[in-house]
């Protein structure tokens, strides 16, 4: 098999495990059943919350593990702590085991949170070093915005295949968080691994294919996710729609060796005919010694200039080469590889690391708080909710891809960090909507908060590369994403603490007032964030206009 045929195919693999690696983004479709079934209050919900995210503190350790073991190592060590973490809190709701307190359970948490970094670092290293510059970030975002599909996937699954009492839905969610992961990692460990590629080709056609495809299972996702809230589609449906778009991506690799096999055979058959031909004219003209001689000399000749015109073609190719080298230097814009001391002493990073913060970590608080927002609202449709976030999340994360493919070269062009800006914007005025009691409003925040996330997760992959480098990208990335876990700890803590006092002590709070600061105050943050994202755009602009 071809390395341009293996290149796709490891795109489809980091796709399949992306696809079913968002285990933590379908915590808020069980988390109120989770709360009665282990009689937590608040404040405990929220810990467990913050203990998923918590794993993300100790996200380095899969990006050292990629720099030493091999990728599909590393991704058998990641499914199994999701096996451990998860599996076990099944097996003590399930009865199976009876001696779990709340600390076991939350140290679980933790592991299970920390298994999606591991499969997160091999997804964005095989996308990272399979991929040439100028597909990189397409790479990228085609995969992580399958990551945003992870909750409808397994909402999809749990609708189809399992009971519709509350209580079962949330054993259903764990038993499939552990072992799902699992059963796509040992699939697709073969196919997500590093190539060498050797000089890059065009890859158009493909990547238009492959955007196609995505495109249509995001389309598929959200009118799905609508019929869901109105209940005009059975859940099998959705289950094996989704199973249906998610084989889809097969289609280019299989198309490259179908196309690959046709040119080889037209080739062969058409050096088979020269041969033909040559032979024939040899024996025509036999009796024919002199004129056969000039024919021989004159193919000599002729092979002569096709000869210092292959070595022509061969120096063009090798400056085509160094210039595109270059050209990917270029593009990635880093002057010098910064560790991580280095890059802990820069004010870009620190901005970066708080436009994060106030942007997609409280965007992700958000929706992990989202059970527990629905049901004080009186709204009894909690997990379309989610799977409508997911949805969106899922357009927001492949919507920089397809603006950086389409317009990275034009004048129309957009710097990441201004790309950041007019993505919180947004954000902030959905929290402020929440502030309105109708179900549209609740619908029209999570559906723009899904995107804004979506799009700013996305995005920082490539910040990350930009602004830092490539050959310590899988610390570095962990390092800023560290942000996560602190800011669901605060601000989910916050939440659950005004929470708690509206509920006036009794554990459950009902009514608007429940989140009504709540959402004034991330608001109000996330405005702070858009004001740090204009000071980095400011801060970088020149670096940028140097690339374009």
């Amino acid at each position: 098999m071809s390395s341009r045929n293996l290149q796709w195919l490891s795109l489809v693999g980091i796709i399949w495990l992306q696809s079913i690696n968002g285990t933590n983004s379908n915590f808020p479709a069980y988390s109120s059943q989770l709360k009665h079934l282990l009689s937590m209050s608040q404040l405990e919900l929220n810990n467990l919350a913050f203990a998923s995210d918590a794993g993300k503190l100790l996200g380095w350790f899969s990006g050292v593990a990629t720099i030493y073991l091999p990728l599909w190592l590393v991704l058998i060590i990641g499914s199994s702590l999701g096996l451990l973490g998860y599996g076990l809190q099944y097996l003590f709701l399930t009865d199976r085991i009876s001696s779990l307190s709340y600390g076991h359970i939350f140290v679980l948490t933790v592991m299970a949170g920390n298994s999606i970094c591991w499969i997160n670092t091999v997804c964005y290293v095989v996308a990272i070093r399979n991929f040439p510059s100028d597909c990189r970030q397409v790479a990228v975002g085609l995969t992580t915005s399958y990551l945003g599909l992870s909750a409808k996937i397994y909402t999809d699954i749990v609708d189809a295949a399992f009971s519709s009492s509350p209580i079962e839905r949330a054993k259903a969610y764990l038993l499939l968080n552990s072992i799902l992961p699992v059963i796509v990692c040992v699939i697709a460990a073969p196919l997500a691994r590093e190539l060498d590629v050797g000089r890059p080709r065009n890859m158009g056609v493909g990547i238009i294919t492959m955007f196609l495809i995505t495109m249509a299972t995001g389309v598929y996702a959200v009118i799905s996710s609508l019929q869901s809230i109105s209940g005009k589609l059975s859940p099998s449906s959705h289950a094996i729609g989704i199973g249906v778009f998610l084989l889809a991506p097969l289609v280019v690799p299989v198309a490259e060796k179908i196309i690959e096999s046709a040119v080889r055979k037209i080739d062969l058959n058409a050096e088979r005919k020269k041969r033909k031909v040559y032979h024939f004219t040899i024996e025509e003209s036999e009796g024919e010694e002199r004129v056969d001689q000039d024919r021989l000399k004159d193919r000599k000749e002729v092979g002569e200039v096709r000869n210092e015109s292959d070595d022509v073609e061969k120096m063009e190719n090798g400056l085509k080469e160094m210039r595109g080298e270059a050209g990917e230097f270029l593009e990635i814009g880093v002057k010098e590889e910064i560790g991580v001391k280095e890059m802990l002493k820069r004010l870009n990073f620190w901005l970066y690391f708080l436009v994060y913060f106030f942007g997609a970590t409280l965007g992700l608080v958000f929706l992990n708080n989202l059970g527990q927002i629905a049901e004080s609202r009186g709204y009894s449709g909690t997990s379309s909710l989610v799977s409508l976030s997911s949805s969106f999340g899922f357009f927001g994360r492949l919507m920089p891809s397809f603006v950086d493919y389409y317009f990275s070269r034009t004048k129309y062009a957009m710097s990441r960090p201004a790309s950041i800006v007019a993505l919180m914007a947004p954000t902030a005025g959905a929290f402020f909507l929440l502030i309105n009691n109708s179900n549209l409003a609740l619908h029209m925040s999570t559906a723009t908060i899904g995107v804004c996330c979506g799009a700013i997760t996305s995005i920082s992959v490539s910040t990350t590369t930009e602004l830092f480098g490539t050959k310590n990208f899988s610390v570095n990335h962990n390092v800023l994403v560290a942000n996560i876990p602190i800011g669901s700890f605060l601000f989910g803590s916050m939440a659950a603490v005004l929470y708690h006092k509206e509920g006036n002590g009794a554990g459950k709070c009902m009514g608007m007032e429940c989140y009504r600061i709540t959402f004034i105050t991330w608001g109000s943050f996330c405005l702070l964030g858009t004001f740090l994202a204009l000071i980095l755009y400011a801060r970088t602009r020149k670096f940028y206009s140097q690339k374009v």
